[in-house]
């Protein structure tokens, strides 16, 4: 082993020893309910509550996916996906966050399925249920996206065993998430989304000057047609620009709609110390998110002209061009042993996205089963202690499967993140938007909605998306629609909600 990968492993290595830290940490609080593992006692500050919402948010794909879509065909897919993203932020900052905290509290609702089945008095949990189930089902295909990343990284830097290195990382992020709950995860998502700032920061800038400085780097994407087009997709294979139309500007944009129904984000809502705080809360986040997601592109078209230069491989493949940050580190640990601190730093926060997003997921999904499906959908009688236990061991188990489809080393971040990412936008986004703003929904909407957006997920991608042409467009925007509808349709052909209901919504809107 050489100076510079002795370097970027000591930077890794430590990071990765201080978020074990944080785990044990806040493993020795006294909070040990159920509130306090899964809401961290709803006491998050607003720059807490913010950059976790948003490092969860972003997973390896702002490093690792948003970058390789750049640096194959440009800005046009990129960029559009950049710009539903943040209106989506905003939005959901804006619209959801004070209103989730308030009625969330008001109904005494620990996880998002619980909040659905208090909203709706589901007294049989049925809507709970089906909820927990989609969050499982979604959630295994996101967290394995993470879990490659952590495997491509150690593989394509040391030549570590691809496996071997995504099943040491995955035993990182389920230790302190299993240890320390919602506190142990929102403070280490703070501190990554530090080290990813600084990350994209410090490729930037080497990057540009491996390329061959500024004028370089512009110089060679402007010598493909349409890669700095927002209207247009440059073809790798026939050298050519391809007309980027409005559907698919639409469909790509769609992606905000997916915050709606994340329910690693809005639980962050729902952990609050206070409404007013939401405000600032917002703001950080939205600057946070255009920033990050503008850098993250350039590093693509700057990962673009680093090849030209000869200085990293020249990419063909999603799975390839994925690893441009990865290996422009790699190139930057090799200028000495500071050098590969710094190279080190950044290749941490490639884990923090993949870490920040993963320990996220894993502590929804155990809620989901430990809370939702064993405790109140089938009555099992739980103490406080076998339910953490319950906990742990579903986080556990969710971590094997994803592992288990994460074993092909050529699967892609960004498409699998995409497929997740509908799913939860889809099933959850219409019956959350529906319960806060909408006081005629009622129970039977809702399971219709949640039924409709999570399968027509399915549908559009394996069965109408396939013809192309008009149909080709990014699932999540009709199942979102179909789920809309269906809510608006069901709930207006059954019995309006009780007069119990209706009164706790109106007293939520004051």
């Amino acid at each position: 082993m050489n100076t510079g990968q002795m370097g970027i492993l000591f930077a890794i290595g430590a990071y990765l020893i201080l978020m074990v830290y944080i785990g044990y940490y806040f493993s020795r609080g006294n909070d040990r309910s159920a509130e306090g593992f899964y809401l961290g006692g709803r006491g998050l500050g607003p720059l807490v509550a913010a950059m976790s919402a948003e490092a969860s948010d972003m997973s390896s794909w702002l490093l690792m996916g948003l970058p390789g879509v750049a640096y194959l065909s440009g800005i046009a897919d990129a960029g559009w996906t950049a710009i539903g993203l943040a209106a989506g932020t905003y939005l959901n900052w804006l619209i959801v966050a004070k209103r989730l905290r308030r009625y969330s509290a008001a109904c005494g609702a620990i996880t998002i399925p619980d909040f659905f089945s208090r909203r709706y008095r589901d007294g049989k949990n049925i809507l709970m249920c089906i909820a927990a189930i989609i969050i499982l089902v979604f959630f295994i295909p996101y967290t394995a996206s993470g879990f490659k990343a952590v495997g491509t990284l150690f593989f394509s830097l040391f030549h570590v065993d691809y496996h071997v290195a995504m099943v040491l990382g995955a035993l990182v992020i389920v230790g302190y998430t299993v240890l320390g709950g919602f506190l142990a995860v929102s403070t280490t998502d703070l501190i990554q989304s530090i080290v990813m700032t600084v990350a994209l920061a410090v490729i930037v800038f080497f990057g540009v000057h491996v390329a061959g400085g500024w004028q370089a780097v512009m110089e060679n994407a402007r010598s493909l047609d349409g890669y700095l087009s927002m209207s247009y997709l440059h073809d790798r294979t026939s050298g050519t620009a391809v007309p980027y139309g409005t559907l698919n500007m639409l469909s790509m944009c769609a992606w905000g709609l997916g915050y709606f129904g994340m329910p690693h984000i809005l639980l962050r809502f729902m952990a609050v110390r206070d409404e007013k705080e939401l405000a600032l809360s917002r703001r950080i986040a939205s600057v946070w998110v255009v920033v990050s997601m503008f850098v993250a592109i350039l590093i693509g078209i700057i990962g673009y002209g680093a090849s030209v230069a000869g200085k990293i491989p020249v990419f063909s493949s999603s799975a390839e061009s994925e690893t441009v940050i990865i290996r422009l580190s790699g190139l930057l640990g090799e200028s000495g042993f500071a050098a590969s601190v710094v190279a080190g730093v950044v290749l941490a926060g490639i884990l923090a996205c993949t870490m920040s997003t993963a320990d996220s997921q894993l502590l929804t999904a155990a809620s989901g089963v430990s809370q939702n499906l064993l405790q109140d959908f089938l009555k099992v009688k739980l103490s406080e202690r076998a339910s953490m236990l319950a906990a742990r061991l579903t986080i556990a188990a969710i971590a094997l499967v994803s592992l288990a489809l994460a074993w092909n080393p050529d699967s892609s971040v960004f498409y699998i993140v995409s497929f997740a990412w509908a799913g939860f936008g889809a099933a959850f986004g219409p019956v959350m938007l529906a319960a806060l703003f909408w006081k005629r929904s009622n129970l039977y909407g809702a399971l219709a909605g949640m039924l409709t957006g999570g399968i027509m997920v399915f549908v559009w991608k394996y069965l109408v998306r396939p013809m192309g042409g008009a149909w080709n467009i990014y699932e999540l925007l009709p199942a979102f629609l179909a789920a809309c509808a269906a809510i608006i349709i069901v709930s207006l052909l059954t019995k309006e909600p009780s007069k119990e209901i209706q009164e706790e919504y109106e007293s939520i809107q004051k």
